[in-house]
């Protein structure tokens, strides 16, 4: 358990954390140029190798040659008193010459290992070693320059006949082999690995030109490539950005076409096919919506319309019955003003519906200019009437604020959220009625704030929702139908403007925001 907990907590690498941040077709043309380097890597990588072995191969070879030939040569030409079998030693030679080494004494050495070292082809090293000292170090058709260091090299040699490179300070990478001679000495013999480097150098500077270009052109070539592949994703994406555009909520929604050229065979193709399928049923899906909210709008505007009147009679049949100017019995009497009272709440309840049916209908408002500073004094003097247990408060400013549209229907939104603030809270609540201009440019702020208990959280999301109450039993005994947020939304939305709710304990506030009308 702890080990999979540690790898979910685990952060991803930078380079998934990278791969995250790119797109599809980003993701595709990196994998495949990392797959290309890899592959001009790897052959690369075997032709170098390869060809070096091939080239050592040879050196080696002719470094095998050269050292026979010279080998042969010193046995050829040497006289029999220098391999020691006089007792005297080595004639003294006039024509001897050392090769740089000072502490040589070469002057009694024959002058074999000089003329065999010139007769070897190309730059063919060559030397003796005996006793210790290097006898006629000699290059074929050039200078031998051998530094101190260079001649210490020489003597370190192996004489076991295996090539080994040395690098000499003015001569450059060799590859010597060690032989023995007669007598303990050493023949010495190289080939130059200059040649051998440079084609190996030219290799590798060719292998990354060409395997760059390959790298940039297939960066170009597979960046158009993809994107002709994925081009059917991007109509994907684009139809579904068309999509979320579209206000869904608002009921009768046309969507837009189809993503075009759907070739089923293809992955992309079948995405495509099954999105224009899902289109197709959301559209159905909306239209069937659509058509049962246009159903549902027209049964309360017909219903509401059509109970205005009888209930009018029932109210009005009811207030005769009381007039009576004979006696009425006292249950008679209490009976026909509950009929009153009810036939009076419902027909209220009539005109809410009635008046939600024909804004959910698109019908329009007055557009008329209205003093909202007029309005919220207006709406505030009736509050104090109708709850003289709050505390009322104003805050308007100096000069009249002026919108656009219908002052009754705005009357009743101001209407209803003073009688929420009074019902909903508790004696000597402070209410401020609060109007402010340009809280957002060219806009008008028209707010309702109490310090009471606050309006529940749970109850928030849902509150303009119709038939919405805080406290079902207490709402109705009051006479609440639990529409008036719902027609304070509505008319506020009708009239352009929107509506925020602020509630905690001690601190609720709707704020309502309209545009300002100007001159």
């Amino acid at each position: 358990m702890s080990k999979a907990g540690d790898g979910a907590g685990r952060r991803p690498s930078l380079f998934r954390r990278w791969l995250r941040r790119r797109t599809l077709r980003g993701r595709l043309i990196a994998g495949l140029l990392a797959l290309l380097a890899v592959a001009c890597a790897a052959v690369g990588l075997a032709t170098y190798v390869g060809l070096r072995h091939g080239l050592m191969s040879q050196v080696d070879e002719q470094l095998g040659q050269a050292s026979a030939r010279y080998s042969t040569c010193l046995e050829a030409g040497q006289p029999e008193s220098y391999h020691g079998t006089s007792g005297n030693g080595p004639a003294k030679t006039a024509q001897s010459q050392p090769a740089g080494d000072d502490d040589h004494d070469v002057d009694n050495m024959p002058r074999g290992p000089q003329i065999c070292g010139q007769e070897q082809g190309g730059q063919t090293f060559s030397a003796w070693i005996n006793g210790g000292k290097v006898i006629y170090p000699t290059v074929a058709n050039g200078d031998c320059r051998l530094t101190h260091a260079d001649l210490t090299a020489l003597k370190t040699l192996k004489g076991a006949g295996h090539p080994e490179s040395v690098s000499f300070a003015a001569l450059g990478p060799y590859q010597l082999m060690a032989t023995p001679g007669r007598d303990g000495s050493t023949v010495v013999t190289g080939v130059p690995l200059g040649p051998a480097q440079n084609i190996l150098q030219d290799v590798e500077l060719t292998e990354a030109i060409v395997f760059g270009a390959a790298l940039v052109l297939t960066g170009l070539l597979g960046t158009g490539f993809v994107r002709l592949s994925l081009r059917p994703l991007r109509r994907v994406a684009a139809t579904a950005t068309r999509v979320t555009q579209l206000p869904l909520a608002s009921g009768d929604v046309t969507l837009p076409d189809r993503v075009p050229d759907a070739n089923p065979r293809t992955e992309v193709g079948q995405v495509a096919v099954a999105f224009n399928r899902m289109l197709g049923h959301v559209e159905s899906a909306l239209g069937r919506r659509a058509a049962s909210e246009a159903r549902l709008r027209r049964f309360a505007a017909d219903a509401s319309h059509e109970l205005r009147t009888p209930l009018a009679s029932i109210r009005g049949y009811a207030e005769l019955a009381l007039r009576h100017p004979g006696p009425v019995p006292a249950d008679i009497e209490h009976a026909l003003q509950r009929v009153e009272s009810e036939s009076e709440r419902m027909s209220v309840l009539v005109d809410e519906l009635l008046l939600l049916a024909q804004l959910d209908a698109g019908r329009p408002l007055a557009q008329e200019p209205v003093d909202l500073t007029r309005l919220a004094i207006d709406a505030t003097d009736d509050a104090r009437v109708a709850s003289a247990d709050h505390r009322w408060v104003l805050e308007l400013p100096q000069e009249a604020v002026l919108i656009r549209g219908d002052e009754h229907r705005l009357h009743q939104v101001l209407a209803n959220l003073m009688s929420n603030a009074a019902r909903h809270t508790p004696k000597d609540t402070t209410v401020t009625v609060a109007l402010a201009e340009d809280t957002q440019p060219g806009t008008v702020e028209l707010s309702v704030t109490d310090d009471g208990p606050g309006i529940p959280p749970e109850l928030q999301p849902a509150l303009f929702e119709r038939f919405v109450r805080g406290d079902s039993s207490r709402s109705r005994a009051a006479g609440s139908t639990g529409l008036g947020l719902a027609i304070v939304d509505a008319v506020t939305t009708a009239h352009g403007g929107s509506i925020e709710l602020d509630s905690r304990p001690g601190h609720t506030r709707f704020a309502i925001t309209l545009p300002r009308l100007y001159g």
